[in-house]
């Protein structure tokens, strides 16, 4: 875990909202039509219209965040779903916690 990366991905205020939302998925973006948000995650399309920024964008941002760990991907198809990593960031509360 790279404390650096983790802390310049949470440094955008954009970046830390799509970070909160995903952890309440249902009430924070759109309905999507493939499967459950808690198992399959959110489409980046259902993320673009929640936060209101253009597509690459927010691509960008999620990349920047899954290169800091944390949040994981999957491909369905033609679709990129996004979904918290709870257990990074559960070590990361973690790891604060004893060394700050």
């Amino acid at each position: 875990m790279d404390l650096l990366d983790i802390f310049k991905a949470l440094s955008n205020r954009t970046r830390l909202d799509i970070l909160r939302r995903l952890k309440d998925p249902v009430n924070n973006f759109p309905p999507q039509d493939e499967g459950d948000v808690h198992t399959v995650g959110v489409c980046v399309s259902s993320i673009q219209e929640g936060v209101g920024l253009s597509q690459s964008t927010v691509s960008d941002y999620l990349a920047t965040l899954q290169r800091a760990g944390l949040v994981e991907v999957q491909r369905i198809g033609q679709w990129t779903y996004y979904k918290r990593n709870e257990e990074a960031i559960s070590a990361l509360a973690e790891l604060i916690g004893k060394d700050l």
